[in-house]
C-alpha cells in the first residue's frame, strides 16, 4: 500500500429555488463532463415535485438524461458538505458557512418556458460548467 493520500474530491452544490430546472441542467453537466473526479450535488429552498419537462427535453437534445433525478431539499449538511456552493436565483436562502466558496449564476429561470427558451440557458450552463471544472 502507498503511503501517499488520494487526492481529495472537490465537491460542488448547485442550489436554485425549485431543483427541477437549472441547478439539475448545472449537475448534469459537470457528472457528464468530469465523471468521477468531482462530487455533485443539487438542492433547493422550496424544492417542486418533479423536474421541469422541457429541461429534461432540452438536455436529452444534448446526449443527457436526467429523467431519474428528482428535486430535492436545500439542508445546511449539503451546504457544510461541499466545497464549492453554486446558487442561481435562491437569493438569501441559502445557508453560509465559513470556508465554502460561494457563486452565484445569474440564469433565467427556464420554469413555465418551453424548450425553445430552454436551449439557451443550457447552453449557457453548459459554459459556465466547463470553465468551473478548469478551475477546480
Amino acid at each position: 500500500m502507498s503511503d501517499v493520500p488520494a487526492a481529495v474530491k472537490p465537491s460542488v452544490l448547485f442550489v436554485c429555488v425549485h431543483n427541477a430546472g437549472r441547478s439539475q441542467m448545472a449537475a448534469a453537466w459537470l457528472r457528464h463532463l468530469a465523471g468521477e473526479r468531482i462530487e455533485v450535488r443539487s438542492a433547493g429552498s422550496a424544492p417542486a415535485d418533479h423536474l421541469n419537462p422541457a429541461v429534461v427535453a432540452a438536455m436529452a437534445e444534448a446526449g443527457i438524461d436526467i429523467t431519474a433525478q428528482a428535486p430535492q431539499v436545500l439542508t445546511a449538511d449539503a451546504v457544510r458538505a461541499c466545497d464549492v456552493v453554486i446558487t442561481m436565483g435562491c437569493g438569501d436562502a441559502c445557508p453560509v458557512f465559513p470556508g465554502k466558496r460561494y457563486l452565484d449564476w445569474a440564469l433565467d429561470d427556464p420554469a413555465g418556458q418551453g424548450v425553445e427558451a430552454v436551449r439557451p440557458i443550457r447552453d449557457e450552463i453548459e459554459r459556465r460548467v466547463r470553465a468551473l471544472i478548469d478551475e477546480l
